[in-house]
């Protein structure tokens, strides 16, 4: 099926949906560039919920955000919404993570192409569908992402270009000297130094490390770049709404080991959050929402994972360049909860490496 020309008269008008947690959102933005990169006229709309709605205003790949008020909203707002999509005109629509809710919407709104993944029965709204097995979890999400952005490219009339490269959230220029030299200001860091953030949150969406390896972890990485005579990094602990109390517990434990770390000042938001990990120089996390925002932006990543299949390394990798990513997950045979296997000295190894040409110094013979 070839939409060409839109049934406005004008460009192909697309609604693209991620409509669940902030990491599955920031690993759409490739396929987003994607669907641009095909024809940068394409109108592109998301349909994202209100918390990732500052994120996706963002976006240079998105033309219009639409909010969705979710599962549970009543029937009053479910109607505004497909009133919303039906005034839209759309002429495709494009559902990364299928739900029967968003399959039935599109269907209702009359969108003529409707593309998602051939996965349970919500695929009977769709008339155009991709198997993919996710649930073997062979490819990165945000491949599976891509997949399905240049299935519905091909759908379209188009041709499928190369494949993006990082950023996927190219960020203006200036932009991370302007990060450091506002957090510069806040806090006592030295501007030219390393700077290491550390998120040890999750949101609860994810098995972490829990503050005491994390606290192993910068000791063995500060201990490591000492005997290579470099300087430590600065270590920045970020924190999600009601994890403040956690990144202040994980500081002091360092500042027990003769380690200083701050916390991130409070951010306006959380795009404002998210443009402050610009200025970092490694961003180390769980697989977490903040990990995935570094990735699009690009930043080197430090990312720990459970051994589950769905929850793997390869499934949940950052978007960034590969010689930006480090991944850690516990041996085969873990249990799937189970962090406690993780080898945190071969992970501060890693890790060290990384900063050692940002920390070097001079020595004394």
């Amino acid at each position: 099926m070839t939409l060409s020309p839109a049934r406005d008269g004008g460009h192909p008008r697309l609604l693209v949906v991620r409509n669940d947690k902030l990491g599955d959102f920031m690993l759409a933005w490739p396929a987003l560039a994607c669907l641009k990169a095909a024809e940068p006229a394409l109108h592109v709309s998301v349909l994202v919920p209100a918390y990732t709605a500052p994120l996706a205003r963002q976006c240079p790949w998105i033309d219009e955000v639409l909010l969705d008020p979710g599962d549970d909203a009543g029937r009053e707002a479910q109607r505004a919404l497909l009133d919303t999509l039906r005034a839209g005109r759309f002429d495709a629509l494009l559902t990364l993570f299928s739900t029967p809710r968003i399959g039935w919407l599109g269907w209702r709104a009359g969108i003529p192409l409707r593309l998602a993944p051939a996965t349970k029965w919500a695929q009977l709204f769709y008339n155009r569908r991709v198997t993919q097995r996710r649930s073997r979890s062979e490819k990165p999400e945000y491949v599976y992402n891509l997949e399905l952005a240049e299935a519905l490219v091909e759908a379209l009339g188009l041709a499928v270009p190369p494949r993006p490269a990082p950023p996927f959230w190219p960020l203006p220029a200036g932009t991370r000297e302007a990060e450091r030299a506002r957090l510069a200001d806040e806090l006592p860091l030295a501007p030219a130094a390393c700077w290491a953030f550390l998120h040890p949150g999750s949101g609860g969406s994810a098995v972490n490390l829990t503050l005491e390896q994390y606290a192993r972890l910068v000791v063995a990485v500060d201990a490591r770049l000492d005997a290579a005579g470099a300087e430590r990094p600065c270590w920045v602990l970020t924190a999600g709404p009601g994890e403040e109390a956690a990144a202040d517990r994980l500081r002091e434990r360092l500042a027990e080991a003769a380690i200083t770390a701050h916390r991130l000042p409070a951010r306006r938001g959380i795009d404002d959050f998210a443009r402050s990990l610009a200025a970092a120089d490694l961003f180390v996390a769980g697989s977490t929402g903040p990990l995935h925002i570094a990735g699009a932006l690009d930043r080197p990543t430090a990312g720990f994972y459970p051994s589950r299949r769905s929850a793997t390394p390869l499934r949940w990798q950052t978007c960034n360049a590969k010689a930006h990513r480090l991944a850690f997950c516990p041996p085969e045979g873990a249990g799937e909860r189970d962090m406690s296997s993780i080898d945190l000295d071969a992970a501060a190894t890693r890790i060290a490496e990384h900063l050692l040409p940002l920390s070097t110094r001079e020595t004394t013979p």
